[in-house]
């Protein structure tokens, strides 16, 4: 089965308005509650007062609505334009701490802006690592996220309720992942997108039953209210404690980066019924996006704005619904609560039972698709070991934090970490194979047909240099050729641009990548995938695609804002 196949909306699809609030309110709920937890914790742990508390849990409501729907989006730079739950990020709590303890929460705000710029920067960079930041590297993480969550949604389970018996939390998860699966495994049609929600309800009505369910927050709540504004202001002067905390803070930024590019590559492709090819302009506008939340979260003196990765993948794949009118449903939700504190309260009663049990389940489907992702472009031995030895410094780490334990602080924590560790140890060691692999060959040459000649000499150089045969090099100069005449044909105007040739060879392979500075819609990869479904063509540009086809033994086209780049593997 593919993963698209349960696909109803598509992100460019109008769904329903009662789907969509349906839908929306399924997120909205999942959004809540870590969102609510993460900003109560830092505030009572970071001993900043109860006014403090107050501001801070509205204000990152009301954000993670907004930078909800900005993802939703698709503008030029920002939005992934796909439906991703956003909320502050958890993975900055012991540096936050650290640096309200050492500076106060004017250099937190400073800090916090700084690792937000340092994300567009990131964005920025994307095309030059795109050989580091692989679907192989994002996938590892996104197996690591599931199984850690897994581990802290179990250990919840097991902590003891007051004022009710020890089995009722277990038996009221169990509740709801058996209505859960069961719907899941049989409902088909609307019932199957409403499957989350009746879970959820099913696990409130065992927890009420069972003593868990306590009314009285939202007795006490008001029906409307407007947060009262606490900005901490920036620190425009940093001194030495700002420097000394700032590399904590990029280190986590860009694990936090890394996490968001993992979970837009698996929204683009379970987002549609026909699997498409990944948009890296997506990526970098997903980037981009969590920069902007997170700069505004520190103007505001709150933790930065993250991307919930898990919980947005899962609740697409299970309910197939895609279109973005569901994002925008979700911020307008998140922000109306700000505004509603009644509707809040009641929201915030469903027992944490019942959202554990939510997440346990939602994560098992996180994790088949961080496998999905890794084999995305095939898993050969040398990657089949990085993905081994990654997942097994991740996962020994979630289970026992031995460098906490040997080095101890903040430090400890934040290297600690196995979602962290084991995403580097995936980086690093892809790094190691990039490096340690053949020198790459190099031609810059003007982006027009009169460069054929001089493409064409330097292939066939090349060949004479791995020894290939004269078919073998005819047809890798014929590829070459090919690949620039694609190039040439997507080009929007004539104005000049330049075209970077690099090849490589390993065993009886050779990979050129042609790197073109071009904006435009179509992919090349997908025209191949839809070609190849096709019995006859009659137009000469998918004639040139079925050639290139025919010669090459892969294709893979990324495009980023301003630029293409073409891989193509010719086997001699």
């Amino acid at each position: 089965m593919r993963p698209t196949e349960g696909i109803s909306y598509e992100p460019n699809e109008r769904c329903p308005l009662t789907l969509s609030t349906g839908v929306g309110f399924q997120g909205m709920v999942l959004a809540l509650m870590p969102t609510v937890l993460t900003m109560s914790l830092f505030a009572q742990a970071s001993g900043l007062g109860e006014d403090y508390l107050s501001w801070a849990v509205l204000v990152a409501i009301a954000l993670a609505g907004i930078v909800t729907a900005l993802q939703s989006a698709r503008l030029r730079r920002f939005g992934s334009g796909h439906n991703l739950l956003c909320g502050p990020a958890p993975s900055y709590m012991a540096i936050a701490l650290l640096a309200v303890d050492k500076a106060g929460p004017e250099t937190l705000a400073s800090l916090v802006v700084a690792s937000s710029v340092f994300q567009f920067a990131l964005a920025w960079w994307l095309p030059a690592l795109r050989r580091i930041i692989t679907p192989m590297v994002t996938g590892i993480l996104i197996m690591l996220i599931a199984a850690g969550v897994i581990q802290v949604v179990v250990g919840r389970l097991g902590e003891p309720t007051e004022g009710a018996e020890p089995y009722a939390a277990p038996a009221v998860a169990a509740v709801m992942l058996i209505v859960t699966a069961l719907l899941g495994l049989r409902a088909t049609g609307a019932l199957r997108l409403w499957t989350p929600l009746i879970g959820i309800l099913a696990g409130c009505a065992a927890a009420g039953l069972l003593g868990l369910y306590d009314a009285q927050r939202v007795v006490d709540a008001p029906w409307v209210g407007v947060p009262d504004p606490r900005l901490p202001g920036l620190d425009l002067t940093p001194g030495a404690e700002f420097w000394s905390l700032l590399p904590m803070f990029l280190i986590v930024s860009l694990a936090g980066a890394i996490k968001a590019i993992g979970s837009n590559v698996v929204m683009q492709r379970i987002s549609w019924r026909e699997p498409k090819v990944t948009d890296y302009r997506l990526v970098q506008g997903t980037v981009n996006a969590n920069g902007l939340g997170g700069l505004v979260s520190g103007v505001a003196g709150i933790l930065p704005s993250g991307s919930m990765d898990a919980t947005t993948i899962s609740l697409t794949n299970f309910t197939g619904v895609a279109a973005r009118r569901v994002g925008y449903t979700i911020g307008v939700m998140l922000v109306a609560l700000v505004l509603l504190p009644k509707f809040m309260a009641l929201l915030l009663t469903i027992p944490s039972a019942v959202t554990s049990a939510f997440f346990l389940f939602i994560m098992g489907m996180l994790f088949l698709e961080g496998m999905r992702t890794v084999l995305q472009d095939g898993l050969d031995p040398r990657r089949g070991l990085i993905v081994g030895i990654s997942l097994s410094v991740g996962l020994g780490l979630q289970g026992d934090n031995v460098v906490a334990d040997l080095i101890g602080g903040t430090w400890g924590t934040v290297l600690g970490n196995g979602m962290t560790v084991g995403g580097f140890t995936a980086i690093v060691l892809t790094m190691f194979l990039e490096l340690s692999g053949p020198r790459r060959r190099r031609l810059e040459v003007d982006l027009h047909i009169d460069s054929l000649s001089r493409i064409d000499a330097f292939l066939e150089e090349l060949a004479t240099r791995v020894g290939w045969s004269e078919d073998s090099a005819n047809r890798l100069r014929l590829v070459g050729e090919e690949a620039l005449l694609r190039l040439l044909d997507a080009r929007e105007d004539e104005t000049r641009r330049r075209l970077v040739v690099t090849a490589s060879s390993r065993a009886r392979i050779v990979e050129l990548e042609f790197l073109a500075a071009l904006e435009e819609e179509e992919n090349i990869e997908d025209r191949l995938a839809y070609l190849s479904e096709q019995a006859e063509a009659s137009e000469e540009r998918e004639f040139s695609l079925r050639l290139l086809r025919h010669y090459a033994s892969g294709v893979r086209h990324r495009k980023y804002h301003g630029i293409d780049i073409v891989t193509v593997e010719v086997e001699g």
